[in-house]
């Protein structure tokens, strides 16, 4: 497959499969930094606030992992981040030279986050099988919604845009049998709301999607087309 970012280097900032998934089929070549933050510790009232909240804190993390490798690179004492700094206040810090931050080439960032919303509540991943089996019960002959965001860091100059997208799913009724092979299988357990459209024991069982399966999967692609151009 042709890459599609020749012009441009990418950081995707997700350990999913899916979204490595979603971003290979768009033919994009990257690397992979995850952010290892406290998601919890992140609160807002609105799930859309909520994923463009925990999205900029997962660029903000590895963008401060970027500076330490750099600085070990160098051999040079690494510079003390707080846990207020910014991104851009962590990006007029970082040196100047051939890192990967002020490489020629700019590159870009893409982190991201998903909550599912049923009956207005937000939904982050199960902490339990309990409570996982609780929301596949609750979505069996109902609905529910996932809001997403993607943010798009330009690593070079430091420009960020964010986005959200939002997706209707509606589901015929889910046999316990089905609930419980899924948690047993673990999946269901990783992922926002414990729900997952593309697992086929569940695909058969969606009434109708309102919007795109790649966006229930964490990674709208015409968002993140859009961002990663208005990035660079």
């Amino acid at each position: 497959m042709a890459s599609n970012s020749s012009s441009f280097k990418i950081i995707l900032g997700s350990s999913s499969v899916a979204h490595r998934k979603i971003l290979a089929e768009m033919g994009y070549d990257f690397t992979i930094m995850t952010a290892d933050i406290d998601e919890k510790s992140i609160r807002r009232e609105k799930p859309e606030g909520l994923v463009m909240a925990i999205a900029e804190a997962k660029a903000d993390a590895i963008i401060s992992k970027l500076q330490t490798i750099d600085n070990e690179k160098k051999d040079a004492e690494p510079t003390v981040i707080v846990a207020a700094d910014t991104a851009d206040a962590i990006l007029q810090r970082l040196p100047i030279g051939d890192n990967i931050i002020k490489d020629a080439e700019p590159t870009l960032l893409i982190t991201s986050d998903q909550v599912v919303v049923y009956e207005g509540v937000i939904r982050e991943k199960p902490s339990s099988k309990e409570e996982a089996r609780q929301f596949m019960k609750d979505y069996s002959g109902g609905h529910a919604a996932t809001v997403g965001s993607v943010l798009v860091t330009n690593l070079k100059t430091g420009f960020r845009k964010v986005d959200w997208d939002r997706v209707e799913i509606y589901f015929h009724e889910i046999p316990d049998e089905t609930i419980e092979t899924l948690i047993e299988e673990g999946t269901v357990l990783k992922v926002a709301g414990g729900l997952i459209i593309e697992h086929p024991l569940i695909l058969p069982l969606i009434k109708q999607v309102v919007g795109t399966t790649d966006s229930v999967m964490g990674l709208p692609k015409a968002l993140t087309e859009r961002l990663l151009k208005e990035a660079i």
